[in-house]
């Protein structure tokens, strides 16, 4: 099972605000789209709860999971999918895929990049292709 990087406690205070009724399956998937951006990472973790050793790249995690979760519920795409299509419907369904030549909406925080960026836990750039 992957580990979540924040708490409901963390959330609050970084968001500010009441959080929602599922903000811990929230949590959950953004530290999803966490894991993806920290595929090439490296520091180090406990082996037993996956979890970073170091107390600034934990704090760091949880902050860019806290930023990324903020991020879905503001755009309201939560699995991502809105960078499949350029076009939906829902009276008769009508989806239109999105080509290479249609940037669709970006699957990662920009907050969250930046966080991890600034921990040292991104060597160089986070290109989402969704955004190009």
């Amino acid at each position: 099972m992957r580990p979540v990087y924040a708490t409901t406690e963390q959330y609050v205070a970084y968001a500010g605000q009441d959080p929602p009724a599922d903000l811990e399956r929230r949590l959950a998937r953004a530290s999803e789209r966490i894991d993806e951006l920290l595929r090439t990472a490296v520091y180090p973790i406990d082996e037993a709860t996956q979890l970073p050793t170091r107390p600034e790249h934990l704090e760091a995690m949880a902050q860019a999971t806290c930023a990324q979760a903020a991020w879905m519920l503001a755009v309201g795409d939560e699995y991502g999918v809105a960078a499949a299509f350029s076009d939906v419907s829902i009276g008769s369904v009508k989806l239109k895929r999105a080509g290479s030549d249609d940037a669709g909406p970006a699957r990662h925080a920009p907050d969250a990049v930046s966080i991890l960026q600034l921990a040292g836990l991104l060597p160089g750039y986070v290109i989402d292709v969704g955004a190009w």
